[in-house]
């Protein structure tokens, strides 16, 4: 089962508001897509790195949290490498590990109650010319959120069910339920969304 996004702790990452951080996460992350040197994005997935390891997660947690992302880059390394060569996919490699490692470290060390109260106020202004919704969405990215996990655990689950009756390597036996399951979570999302709105 996947843990918690939230890691409590006292680390200095712990104690920025979660405001600052947020800010920061979006242009690290506008700034990763400017770089397209390799060197510069190994140095910044390395910052990601030791960013992490600040929130004090030990590293078999972490592994955990982003285990499954493996096969996926991977599978974008590989499909790259193809198109645009091995620099090219070494650089969406980089960058893309960084941008996990960023948002990680920022997840591990900030309340998600915070993150959506910080949400829910950039959207106010939003709100006051008519274009959004501040609640509805602070509500959808919670719901969001608190459903990741388990998402997580239904691919598990749907994975153990599929070895035992001799499907494990049928990738379709694997997916098609899963889409179903998180396509009713979704429905059911919406329906909560609504009924707050009501």
């Amino acid at each position: 089962m996947m843990e918690p996004l939230y890691v409590p702790g006292a680390t200095a990452l712990h104690r920025l508001p979660a405001g600052f951080k947020l800010a920061a996460l979006v242009l690290a992350g506008a700034g990763l897509f400017l770089l397209r040197d390799p060197r510069w994005l190994a140095l910044a997935c390395l910052a990601a790195a030791v960013l992490v390891w600040s929130t004090g997660v030990a590293a078999a947690a972490v592994w955990r949290q982003v285990r499954g992302l493996v096969w996926v880059l991977a599978a974008v390394g590989g499909f790259t490498a193809w198109f645009q060569g091995g620099e090219a996919a070494l650089a969406v490699l980089l960058r893309v590990g960084a941008l996990v490692g960023l948002a990680l470290a920022v997840t591990l060390a900030t309340r998600t109650s915070d993150l959506i109260a910080v949400c829910e106020k950039v959207l106010m202004p939003l709100q006051r010319v008519g274009l959004v919704d501040a609640g509805k969405v602070a509500l959808a990215l919670a719901l969001a959120l608190r459903f990741v996990p388990e998402i997580w655990r239904n691919f598990q689950e749907i994975r153990e069910a599929q070895a035992a009756r001799g499907l494990g390597a049928n990738p379709v036996a694997l997916i098609v339920p899963l889409i179903v399951l998180t396509l009713k979570r979704a429905q059911e999302v919406a329906e909560a969304i609504d009924a707050r709105s009501a």
